[in-house]
């Protein structure tokens, strides 16, 4: 008997006969598979794994993401039984490895699939293929948030299926086809929990937010032992694809440190979005007050240009803060941040202005001075397209230098990345508020600076610093007959020339200068920002978004996104 069969309940079968008038017989017959289903064989070998792994059951996982009785099954009883042949009783099932069904979160309706790593490490030979699909289907269509928690292949091929079968096949499209058309109306998020191997790790990266828990989950387009056979290295799983290679590349957005951190930054993440594109972001009461000004804001921004500063305090300076105390009595700002850990040029994240959603967008100066890479410029470019499918407007605070240089940085495809940024910038039908903290040079400054092209709001600190190149690179270029020429009397007379060239262009570098030419709408106190904010959120949820939503609701093909306006990951 395979040892993913759950019989330890099978002799306790009700005996009711079926007298052919009443339904009694049939419907204690449902509830007793039902009943089978739901409870673990602890004697499982599948089971016994998962537990030595220190993860949760696949109920174990719904019962403590999902709010708390809102589970409503679909394909209860999908799966395997087996029934005496003399006495027609149940003496085994084999459930299905995926369970899915309609939940709430913070009230909200969603749609769960879940993989049951302990029935053949979630393989199509261990389940029913049709019933994720039909997951995905249905999600779509009742445009509710589809989550998934992904554990082993969720459902990819096993050669052992081949045997049962008779024969091989080709692979169909139609695995995830239903993903690609959800990714496009409603929000897809997706939590690994465990090693996430070929098909899984496709509908992982198929998804706007993915999380993966720290030394818990991998991820793979094959596992170790194709690896070795086919690259000749022999690896472990987490070698392969632990946390540290893939949220560092970009594959998945953020690590959780457990399971239940996992389930709360999902939690999280879709508190800010909407059920569906059609749907304007869910807004909440905010008791924080819209005119605040932060004074730590006047001056964190170094006069000395080379000096840097913390971005995240001047973000949670600006968004809102939950009044409730956090775990060190302080409040709590509603920023969160995706993908910390790769493209970490780039800051990008989610949070609340009066109580409406935002995306917030911009650079950490700590990082590579700030310069935009190959990897912060996908990562700009995920993001814009996350926000402007979804309707979240933009806070961008601009602090950029340009694109990165070097050798490396050509290796890497900095400026095709870097293009693909701009156009999703330049693209995007949210509004941006655009404020420049600091610097803004070259053709990544003004992608940032500029990205509606002149028809947006956008003001400017007294810190703000523009221009074609940053004038210390651009004296060098432009001087370079001169300085060389000093140079070559001394080092010391070069340095004479350089500082009194830097002098000379002090003055007109002034952003007061530009704003008497009109080349910067505003510049306003650093204090003032929050409340300028504020008023621009509120005037666009109330005239804007809405306009955008009917837009979208007026182009819709039944429950579909017309071809060639998917999304783009």
């Amino acid at each position: 008997m395979p040892d993913d069969v759950k019989d330890q309940n099978a002799s306790k079968e009700p005996s009711v006969d079926d007298d052919g008038k009443s339904w009694e017989g049939p419907l204690r017959q449902l509830r007793f598979q039902q009943q089978l289903v739901r409870s673990p064989n602890t004697k499982d070998r599948g089971y016994v794994r998962q537990k030595a792994n220190n993860k949760l059951w696949v109920r174990e996982r719904l019962d403590a993401f999902l709010d708390q009785n809102s589970f409503t099954e679909v394909g209860s009883i999908t799966g395997q039984p087996v029934f005496d042949e003399k006495t027609g009783k149940l003496v085994s099932f084999v459930p299905a490895n995926s369970v899915t069904g309609w939940g709430k979160l913070d009230g909200r309706k969603v749609f769960v699939t879940a993989d049951d790593f302990s029935v053949r490490g979630g393989h199509a030979d261990g389940g029913i293929m049709n019933k994720p699909i039909y997951g995905e289907t249905v999600a779509r269509r009742a445009r509710v948030p589809l989550i998934r928690l992904l554990d082993g292949s969720s459902g990819g091929g096993s050669v052992a299926l081949y045997l049962s079968m008779g024969s091989t096949y080709i692979p169909q499209m139609n695995i995830l086809s239903n993903s690609i058309e959800a990714l496009s109306v409603i929000p897809v998020v997706s939590a690994l929990l465990g090693p996430v191997v070929g098909l899984a790790a496709a509908k992982a990266a198929i998804s706007h937010f993915s999380v993966m828990v720290k030394d818990l989950s991998q991820l793979f387009a094959a596992g170790p032992p194709v690896v070795k056979q086919a690259t000749f290295e022999d690896l472990s799983k987490s070698d392969l694809g632990g946390w540290d290679i893939h949220a560092t590349n970009g594959t998945v957005d953020n690590v959780a440190s457990s399971e239940s951190d996992a389930f709360q930054q999902i939690r999280t993440f879709l508190s800010y979005l909407p059920s569906s594109m059609f749907s304007l972001p869910p807004v909440l009461p905010c008791k924080d007050p819209a005119d605040r000004r932060d004074e730590g804001l006047f001056d964190i921004i170094p006069r000395r240009r080379s000096r840097p500063y913390d971005i995240r305090k001047i973000i949670n300076a600006v968004v809102d803060v939950n009044v409730a105390p956090d775990e060190d009595g302080g409040a709590v700002s509603t920023f969160f941040e995706i993908g910390a850990y790769w493209g970490r040029s780039i800051v990008t994240g989610l949070a609340r202005i009066s109580g409406r959603p935002i995306g917030v967008l911009t650079s950490d100066c700590k990082v590579n001075g700030g310069a935009i890479d190959a990897m912060g410029s996908q990562k700009t470019a995920k993001f814009v397209n996350l926000c402007n499918h979804f309707g979240l407007p933009i806070l961008n605070l601009v602090d950029q230098p340009g694109f990165a240089i070097g050798s490396q940085a050509e290796r890497m495809a900095t400026i095709r990345h870097g293009a693909a940024a701009m156009v999703a910038m330049y693209n995007a039908s949210v509004p941006f508020y655009t404020i420049i903290i600091r610097r803004a040079f070259g053709v990544a400054g003004c992608a940032f600076a500029d990205p509606e092209n002149g028809k947006g709001i956008r003001v400017a600190w007294p810190s703000g610093d523009w221009g074609s190149l940053p004038l210390e690179g651009g004296i060098e270029a432009a001087y370079k007959r001169q300085l060389d020429l000093a140079g070559s009397e001394s080092p010391e007379a070069r340095e004479k020339l350089m500082a009194e060239l830097l002098d000379k262009f002090e003055d007109v570098r002034s952003p007061q200068k530009t704003a008497n030419k009109f080349g910067i709408e505003e510049i306003i106190d650093p204090r003032d920002t929050r409340p300028l904010v504020c008023e621009w959120v509120e005037h666009v949820y109330g005239t804007v978004l809405p306009q955008l939503v009917t837009y979208k609701q007026a182009t819709v093909i039944g429950d579909s996104v017309p071809p060639g306006r998917g999304y783009k990951l």
